[in-house]
């Protein structure tokens, strides 16, 4: 079957454009479009070290945490690492486990587990030789890490401030050698600044408020630091994610006092460029990096050109983003490509991936059976509650993606399939219901049956729209037809900070004592899905 899925035609095209490292242009193009990154990397913040571009972006509940992308041109990108390998903030980062959890800035939506929390806008910063990245949880605290090369190894974190209710930190570290951080709180504002020890690990004063301007400068955050010119500049969003712009901040003393001026507003289809990091080119050129929200696609990307004229930034075009400009003169042009389909031929899991929370190790595999993702089952209520769900970024404007299964190992009230995973996910799968296999399509938690299934593999194929919407289908054999089920449905929206997900999940349902009783006892593995490859076309 492995074999004669290859045939399938729809996925055969998919599989040839789906790797990382497909041929780029060879000559350099007069001009850029964007969005440069039609993906949900939010809250990006970028440097340049040498010639080579890393940027990182907040990953919130799913694991492993803070992805680090790399670029040679600052247009195209591919993930180099994560800084997190887990989550080790709380247990509630293991879904299932019997806590309670009232007291969550993040408002989880049930005991065990802590959606919209997790990491919240890091910043990336090199200084004397080695990376850093800083980062916020809504409910522990700010956080550091550090490595020599941003491919890591990354150290374990480093608790900087403990405690709830802070955000968005950004290190910067002066002329003399002084070390300081800036920081905002849940909600927004105001900007804080902390005297910090050379090595970044703690801070030597409880902080000063810097910069407060409820009036001016409502729901101001995600400050990001620097000098230039003897001037200290922070860069920061306000007004809110949906519709807010870009401010900067300048002042001759790293604690003020500050002036401020918008360089960036809402216009030209974009409603709220918003949180961002701003980065020069070998040759000069200044460039800002940051992010506009798109309902169910999330926080995609773009590139606006930066030039200075008094010693303040101006962004875009006469302050407004553009749609289109001349192309950075980076002095490469890269070949970077986001990864995303997977043959699971390797016997680690490809960087494009990031679990619901952290996983259990113990209930999934991909050396048990050579060339197969396997997925084992735990009881949970529902698709939220369960564990080791495995997504990734979903990119836009027009995606497919498919997925073959071997589903000769469901037990009783085993679902398994390819979702987009959010708030009232819309999925097609599998459920054994009465010792039968029936191809199910959901939505908000309501299945609806099909044909009852015989054979022992299926494959999946979700239709994803430029207009937010996704066609579920299905084929029984690897040469198809493909059948649709269910109606063009609504993506998963805007959901605990993220976009919509495309992902594999299993689970066997059970009802809130079951569920509850094989959390406190460890949910023993009772049945698995195999997965033979994932496979993504960008339309």
């Amino acid at each position: 079957m492995r074999a004669l899925a290859v045939l399938l035609s729809a996925a055969a095209m998919l599989a040839a454009v789906g790797m990382a490292g497909a041929a780029a242009p060879r000559e350099q193009p007069r001009t850029f479009h964007n969005p440069i990154i039609y993906a949900d990397y939010s809250d990006p913040d970028v440097i340049r070290v040498d010639r080579d571009y890393y940027l990182v972006a907040s990953s919130f509940h799913f694991s492993p945490g803070i992805p680090v992308l790399k670029s040679r041109d600052l247009v195209h990108w591919s993930i180099a690492a994560h800084v997190l390998a887990r989550l080790p903030f709380h247990p509630a980062y293991d879904i299932g486990l019997p806590y309670s959890l009232t007291d969550s800035i993040s408002k989880p939506v049930g005991p065990g587990l802590r959606y919209a929390g997790g990491v919240w806008a890091p910043s990336i910063r090199q200084h004397d030789g080695r990376f850093y990245v800083y980062w916020a949880t809504p409910d522990e605290g700010i956080f550091m890490s550090m490595a020599a090369h941003p491919e890591g190894p990354w150290s374990a974190p480093v608790t900087v401030l403990p405690g709830p209710g802070y955000e968005d930190p950004c290190p910067f570290w002066d002329d003399d050698g002084k070390a300081y951080l800036v920081h905002s709180r849940v909600g927004a504002g105001p900007i804080i600044l902390h005297a910090m020890k050379p090595d970044g690990t703690a801070l030597l004063d409880a902080g000063k408020t810097i910069i407060e301007d409820k009036l001016a400068l409502p729901v101001l955050e995600g400050p990001k630091v620097y000098k230039r010119n003897g001037y200290y500049y922070i860069f920061a969003p306000f007004g809110g994610v949906e519709t807010g712009g870009q401010a900067v901040m300048r002042a001759r003393s790293v604690d003020g006092p500050y002036e401020h001026r918008v360089v960036l507003t809402p216009g030209n289809g974009l409603n709220g460029p918003h949180q961002g990091g701003w980065v020069d080119t070998p040759s000069g050129q200044g460039w800002f990096v940051h992010f506009n929200s798109t309902g169910a696609f999330g926080r995609i990307t773009y590139l606006q050109p930066v030039t200075w004229k008094d010693d303040w930034p101006e962004m875009g075009q006469a302050g407004m983003p553009v749609s289109t400009a001349a192309y950075p003169d980076s002095g490469a042009l890269s070949r970077d490509r986001l990864q995303d389909s997977d043959e699971f031929s390797s016997g680690r899991l490809g960087l494009q991936w990031s679990w619901n929370h952290n996983p259990d190790d113990a209930r999934w595999s991909l050396t048990q059976r050579r060339g197969f993702m396997r997925l084992g089952a735990a009881r949970a209520r529902h698709l939220v509650g369960a564990r080791n769900t495995l997504t990734q970024i979903l990119q836009g404007p027009a995606t497919d993606i498919a997925t073959r299964l071997d589903i000769g190992a469901l037990g009783e009230g085993q679902r398994a399939g390819l979702v987009l995973f959010g708030v009232r996910a819309p999925w097609i799968g599998v459920v054994r219901e009465n010792g039968v296999n029936f191809i199910t399509y959901a939505e908000g938690g309501q299945e609806t049956r099909g044909a009852a299934l015989a054979g022992a593999s299926i494959v999946l194929r979700a239709q994803v729209r430029a207009d937010q919407t996704v066609q579920f289908s299905y084929a029984l054999h690897a040469r198809g037809p493909f059948v649709a089920l269910g109606p063009v449905t609504r993506l998963a929206r805007f959901s605990w900070w993220k976009g919509s997900r495309p992902g594999l999940f299993t689970y066997i349902k059970a009802d809130d004592d079951e569920a509850k009783q094989a959390g406190a006892a460890g949910r023993i593995v009772e049945n698995f899905v195999d997965v033979d490859w994932f496979r993504v076309s960008r339309r």
